[in-house]
């Protein structure tokens, strides 16, 4: 049995499991873009995905693994607004009750979007309250399901069947790619695409892309263990924002990533507005870090084609309008 957390006998199984359910999202290409970075770039855009987000597919991977008979007491996740998302539809499709502990200073649009998906949003103040003791607290007291946002063997192996569909995807457009970027929060989806593409693909490098003040990954790629994020950091990243990587995920980053590249807040809100008006593509903050890392020479060049991951496109109307006139957000 692997050490680690998942193989990608895991991440096969889940891509059957959410087959029906989950959409087999596009890999792009962008004249623009190639001429830019000097090389094919081929970008899996998660934004098509059922909620804006890549989250749908680990949601749907660990829900639909409950027993049916344990699902009228429903799921309890935490999450500032993908995975709430996620778990949210992939709750309705199961007939399943759902409660969100979600930051009260979510994007209003993620705490809307889940609400309308049925689930219940109990709220928090993610400065001076633990998102992780009121989820468990209100799992045990419902008999519920806790559904972490991204150390859970299922959702690690649900995100894994991007790093498939890219293979597959790679493959049929004649693109031996060389190297992949993924944004990376707690470490879920980069675990699952890295498992998935390692077991075929060895030479592939990948690379987590993090914000600045998050680059914990990183760090802890390089020091081999798991380091935090400074007290009082933030980004306009809402959906990187974990304390640490995770303890299942970062066993596998760790013994299968090539390295971690971090990007400011500023060149995020520039590659947001590069998505907008040269890819066609609405990018939210979170989603848009590999390409930050691209667009700013962050990603160790060569000249063989490049895959990366835009990873959500659930962005506050507001926020983006500023961000798009190139004003602060």
């Amino acid at each position: 049995m692997s050490k680690l957390a998942i193989t990608v006998d895991d991440i096969r199984s889940a891509a059957t499991q959410i087959g029906g359910a989950a959409v087999y999202t596009p890999l792009l290409e962008n004249a623009a873009l190639n001429r830019l970075a000097g090389r094919r770039v081929l970008i899996k855009f998660e934004g098509a995905q059922h909620t804006g987000s890549f989250k749908f597919r680990g949601a749907y991977n660990r829900l639909s693994r409950i027993a049916p008979q344990d699902r009228a007491a429903g799921v309890v996740a935490w999450s500032s607004g993908n995975h709430a998302q996620g778990v949210a539809a992939a709750a309705r499709l199961l007939g399943m009750p759902a409660a969100i502990v979600m930051p009260a200073d979510a994007p209003r649009i993620k705490i809307e979007n889940t609400r309308a998906l049925g689930a219940q949003i109990v709220p928090y103040d993610r400065l001076t309250q633990s998102r992780e003791e009121i989820a468990t607290a209100l799992a045990q007291e419902r008999g519920a399901v806790l559904v972490p946002s991204f150390d859970d063997p299922f959702i690690i192996a649900g995100q894994g069947t991007v790093g498939l569909e890219i293979l597959d995807q790679a493959r049929a457009t004649g693109a031996a790619i060389s190297q992949l970027v993924c944004t990376c929060g707690g470490g879920g989806l980069i675990a699952g695409i890295a498992t998935a593409i390692k077991a075929t693909a060895p030479t592939i490098a990948i690379y987590a892309a993090e914000p600045a003040a998050f680059d914990d990954t990183a760090r802890s790629l390089v020091s081999g263990q798991r380091e935090k994020v400074a007290a009082g950091a933030s980004s306009i990243c809402d959906a990187l924002l974990a304390p640490s990587p995770g303890a299942l995920t970062f066993p596998i980053n760790h013994a299968l990533l090539s390295g971690g590249l971090s990007v400011t807040d500023d060149e995020v809100r520039a590659a947001m507005r590069f998505a907008f008006e040269t890819l066609k593509l609405v990018a939210e903050p979170g989603g848009s870090v590999a390409l930050a890392a691209l667009l700013h020479g962050k990603v160790p060049h060569d000249d063989a084609p490049l895959a990366l991951v835009i990873s959500g496109a659930n962005v506050d109307p507001a926020d983006y309008a500023a961000i798009l006139q190139g004003s602060a957000a």
